[in-house]
């Protein structure tokens, strides 16, 4: 099995928590996977030899700033009443409601989902901002979060 039961998952609070919490039902659409296929995932896909978004190699892709256009601010919305992703994400992001995403947090700690599920609880997957990397299965844009409140919004290559 690749995927874990949120029941099981290491940081399952975040989607439980008293302040936010996700309803049950949508429990089984937020996928963790087991750490064998997060690394394979995070290998192919981010990085073939860093283990996380702070120590990327210069040939990794999510490292070359020509991939990052724009950053914006996510943290101001995060702390706001407003449940919606900031504007200048969804306008930059079109992807249908059925994309499966993959939200990375690092190396063994990838949560795959669909965009719609992200885009009602990404509140609850930014609990943890320490560079999480959102890219979307056979779409070239992406997102990188950081800690002090940015989101880049660029491409993969």
């Amino acid at each position: 099995m690749s995927y874990l039961p949120l029941e099981q998952y290491q940081r399952k609070w975040i989607f439980t928590h008293p302040s936010m919490p996700v309803p049950e039902q949508d429990w089984v659409l937020i996928k963790p996977m087991d750490q064998a296929r997060s690394a394979q995932l995070w290998k192919e896909q981010i990085s073939a030899q860093s283990p996380d978004s702070e120590r990327l190699s210069s040939s990794d892709w999510p490292a070359k700033e020509r991939n990052w256009p724009l950053s914006v601010d996510w943290m101001s919305e995060w702390e706001s009443d407003e449940p919606s992703l900031p504007q200048a994400v969804m306008d930059a992001i079109q992807w249908q409601d059925d994309v499966t995403v993959y939200f990375c947090y690092e190396k063994y700690n990838v949560i795959e989902t669909k965009w719609s599920i992200f885009k009602k609880y990404w509140k609850n997957f930014l609990f943890y901002d320490d560079g999480p990397i959102l890219i979307g299965r056979r779409r070239k844009e992406a997102l990188w979060f950081d800690s002090h409140g940015q989101v880049k919004i660029g491409f993969r290559e």
